[in-house]
């Protein structure tokens, strides 16, 4: 084949491999759960960002003298410098008298904060044990068998255990939540890598002495890329729900660090006298997780070829 064939082979398969990225991204574009999920997120993240701006104090600024008051509240509020400002709490007090609309908006940074690096984490350890298990036979029985038991414990009461066995702290519960995820996508990859490693162009690259890291890097790990996007949306959202419940157990971040969890927890002493202070960061954790599982309903719509032949 001359070197012209060459290249004309090349800007063919450029130019299909364009048109599949294309249109695969009408097809996103097109479906509703991404759009409004993606929607949803991208404002939440927007929210949290913008935190220092649309907050109208300091989250931890307690006010005992404002004590549980319920949202719409105004009073006169005077400053370090003598002046005075009519103040409004768009979303009620706490029992501190601490401003729940400021402290659910900072909520939202941790909350999702965690989601995101639990999801990133899990995957990025499943995926190099997943790789090397499903490839390596004798090693696959070995790992399984760990995972098996990992599995066996029910991902809410292993995290208890582990922020129980060390300090409270932000790190501590996103290690407790990533170990119990880290089971589910080495079996996800395992189970795609054993379907691959028979393939024939695996077995013609390990014919021609192609090194296990390449085999794993160039053939099998782009396999993996759309299952692992999808299952990443649903870690996400099971690991911001974990973190709430342990915030609202009294096992994960500490108090003084506004979370949507541990703002219900403050709140669910006095929740039929002032239930707003469960109510709307009950409201934004909901919608937040919604939205994370409707875009990975719409990824795994559009990613899976056998689901894009039922649309």
């Amino acid at each position: 084949m001359t070197e012209s064939t060459h290249n004309l082979v090349d800007s063919a398969a450029s130019a299909d491999a364009s048109a599949r990225k294309a249109t695969l991204w009408q097809q996103l574009l097109r479906n509703p759960s991404v759009l409004i999920g993606a929607s949803i997120l991208a404002l939440m993240v927007m929210m949290s960002l913008l935190a220092p701006v649309l907050g109208t104090m300091d989250p931890s600024e307690i006010n005992p003298a404002w004590r549980n008051k319920h949202p719409g509240f105004e009073h006169l509020k005077t400053f370090a410098d003598g002046s005075e400002a009519q103040w409004s709490y768009r979303l009620g007090t706490d029992t501190l008298g601490r401003d729940t609309y400021s402290r659910v908006i900072y909520g939202a940074q941790v909350s999702l904060a965690v989601g995101l690096i639990v999801a990133v984490l899990s995957i990025a350890i499943g995926l190099t044990i997943g790789l090397v298990s499903g490839y390596i036979r004798w090693l696959d029985a070995i790992v399984m068998r760990v995972m098996d038991g990992l599995m066996a414990i029910p991902g809410i009461l292993l995290a208890i255990a582990l922020v129980s066995l060390s300090s409270a702290g932000l790190g501590t519960v996103i290690l407790a939540i990533t170990i119990p995820e880290i089971p589910r996508v080495v079996r996800l990859v395992r189970a795609i890598v054993l379907s691959i490693r028979e393939e024939p162009y695996v077995e013609a690259a390990i014919s021609v002495g192609t090194s296990l890291p390449l085999i794993l890097i160039r053939h099998v790990l782009p396999n993996t890329i759309a299952p692992l996007i999808v299952q990443g949306t649903y870690i996400c959202a099971s690991a911001i729900l974990v973190e709430a419940i342990l915030s609202f157990l009294g096992v994960g971040i500490p108090p003084e660090i506004p979370t949507w969890g541990n703002i219900m927890a403050e709140g669910r002493v006095l929740f039929r006298l002032f239930p707003h202070n469960i109510l709307y960061p009950g409201i934004f954790l909901a919608i937040t997780v919604l939205a994370v599982n409707m875009l990975g309903d719409g990824l795994r719509d559009t990613l899976d070829p056998r689901m894009r032949e039922r649309i």
